[in-house]
């Protein structure tokens, strides 16, 4: 007997979460855009800060008095500040002036409970100028950062940020600037404090919606007539996310780790292999032979690569005979390197890191002037315009304290990278190196709100952990999650690759036995689908078989014993499918 197969692909129709218990919802909206009145029309611009500020999120959470709507209460003086309670236009505030510190402010006391992770946010001005303000919170005599943003004058710009306590006590949460010349204003503040189960929930509900799909499989045969009972078994054979790890050259000729990698992975990183100082070591003479290789091999295996990277703005990280040439003969080295790289790589990489750390960095700034990484990135759009350029660079997400590579400083990059006058705009990617050591996952969270606020895709690029044994895999799964579940991240690569010493830390031993942090991955990989993990069942009585799968692609077997009768089919879930937001795209198959 024929069978026919109905499977409907219901990418957000269908609502499978597991989660039953009620939380409060996480708010992952962060406001970078300019208002209309400062004539400001999208976020690429320079300005990026609102006339009046918006209502606090989550109602201030346990923030007394958080929109300055009662006055003084819950607030008073930080250090030798003076604070102000001022009006304009109808919107209430509250003012640190008159500051000989950075740290001289207006604060409120508050409890913070360890176990619990918290998101911040505040609307913050200053009164001239423009001054990078942080937010942060004294505990127990110790300073802890919760986020940073660059306020300016005549205008409301959002601080979004998150911590977690090591111990539970009071805390002063108060506003820093190095610039002592200016006021700090702040209003619309927010402290949402969330267990580790509700954390754990929005997680899963952002799965549900930015990475899953719901499928519906109808069995009948060829009459058109319900069959049910059919055994259906469901195989994915390959990830929709892209996921993986850098790898370096030893991966060539050794049998045991391509059949390791190639079992996991969808996406690799180059280590150095196709950086400038290992493509021309000596000054004129281009040697790509290894680089090629391992692009072949990946192309043969379907894994896509990441090109790392066309130009590296670390002084440390120049060729000898680069760093002696000068002025002249250095700019045009870098126009023949550019052309080199991008032209043989063009169209067969999933993104470019164009000007690698170029927020901590300023090698070819130094040569060219503050306009240098623009045009480098204009150069490689000009040859290979289809890929993506990104910035790629440390500590983003990683330590607040750091002001040179904060979300806000990250944008400003940005946005002077979107002013660049060529044909057409050039697509522009966000990449994250996520080097943690102790992660601040909310601090995390809270800076992908920020960066995917723009629009931009946004990778995790060289996600790797550096912390003591004991809990090394356990900070290595929180960032694995964090990052996968975020629903603006769009790929994620492990800087883990095999080598006898690695750089922060190995997923296997030399014997390819997996390690507890090879041992994170593996499981993640389970719960997300890879790995040839399986879905069976059965239909029910109306030829039905329902489930919520990762995005990928899918072997389908579908047996009847009484029918006597077997169908194998392949499909793809994706999150492009457009009509999938209005109705189940339908696929039919016969036997």
């Amino acid at each position: 007997m024929k069978l026919l197969l109905l499977l409907l692909l219901a990418f957000s129709g269908l609502s499978l979460s597991r989660c039953e218990d009620i939380f409060v919802p996480y708010d992952y909206s962060a406001t970078i855009e300019a208002s209309n009145a400062l004539l400001i029309q999208s976020w690429s611009l320079e300005t990026f800060c609102l006339d009046t500020p918006y209502k606090p999120q989550y109602n201030g959470g346990i923030i007394v008095n958080p929109d300055l709507q009662n006055g003084s209460l819950g607030w008073s003086q930080f250090g030798n500040a003076k604070v102000d309670f001022r009006e304009f236009g109808g919107n209430k505030f509250v003012v640190a002036t008159q500051r000989n510190q950075s740290s001289d402010s207006v604060s409120q006391m508050v409890y913070l409970e360890k176990g619990i992770l918290y998101t911040f946010s505040a609307w913050l001005q200053v009164s001239i100028g423009k001054s990078p303000v942080s937010a942060v919170f004294k505990i127990n005599g110790e300073d802890k950062h919760a986020g940073s943003v660059v306020a300016e004058s005549r205008c409301w710009s959002m601080l979004k940020g998150g911590i977690t306590v090591d111990e539970s006590g009071p805390a002063d949460l108060y506003f820093e600037s190095e610039d002592t010349a200016v006021e700090i204003w702040v209003d619309s503040v927010s402290l949402q404090p969330f267990t580790q189960k509700e954390w754990n929930a929005h997680q899963e509900q952002s799965i549900e919606k930015a990475r899953k799909g719901a499928v519906r499989i109808r069995v009948v045969n060829n009459k058109g007539e319900k069959i049910p009972n059919a055994s259906i078994t469901i195989v994915q054979n390959r990830l929709g996310f892209p996921f993986g790890s850098a790898v370096a050259q030893n991966i060539l000729g050794n049998q045991a780790y391509q059949n390791w990698f190639t079992q996991r992975f969808t996406v690799t990183t180059f280590e150095n292999e196709m950086k400038w100082y290992s493509t021309e070591s000596v000054r004129g003479i281009e040697n790509y032979t290894i680089a090629d290789a391992m692009l072949r091999f990946f192309k043969q295996h379907d894994i896509a690569v990441r090109g790392h990277n066309v130009v590296w703005d670390h002084p440390k990280y120049q060729s000898k005979w680069v760093t002696s040439l000068s002025r002249n003969d250095i700019y045009n080295a870098v126009k023949r390197r550019v052309f080199s790289v991008v032209s043989r790589y063009k169209g067969q990489l999933a993104g470019w890191d164009v000007v690698n750390e170029n927020l901590h960095h300023s090698f070819f700034e130094s040569k060219f002037g503050p306009n240098a990484s623009n045009n480098i990135f204009a150069m490689a759009h000009a040859i290979d315009p289809r890929t993506t350029m990104f910035m790629n660079e440390f500590y983003t997400l990683e330590d607040p304290t750091d002001l040179k590579a904060s979300p806000a400083k990250y944008l400003q990059k940005l946005r002077e990278l979107q002013s660049i006058r060529v044909r057409g705009n050039i697509p522009l990617g966000i990449g994250l190196e996520s080097h943690f050591s102790t992660p601040n996952i909310p601090y995390m969270r809270s800076g992908l709100d920020i960066l995917g606020a723009t629009g931009l895709p946004i990778w995790l690029t060289e996600i790797d952990v550096k912390a003591p044994s004991d809990v090394q895999a356990k900070y290595f799964e929180q960032v694995l999650r964090e990052g996968h579940a975020h629903p603006h991240v769009k790929g994620m690569v492990m800087w883990t690759a095999y080598s006898p010493s690695c750089y922060h830390m190995c997923l296997t031993d030399g014997n390819f036995k997996n390690l507890p942090t090879g041992d994170v991955v593996d499981k993640l990989l389970r719960e997300w689908g890879g790995l040839r993990s399986q879905t069976t069942g059965v239909t029910d009585a109306d030829g039905f078989f329902e489930a919520s799968l990762f995005h990928g692609d899918y072997d389908l077997n579908i047996s009847h014993p009484l029918a006597n009768s077997k169908a194998y089919y392949n499909f793809t879930l994706t999150s492009d499918d457009s009509s999938s937001q209005t109705q189940p795209s339908i696929f039919v198959f016969s036997v």
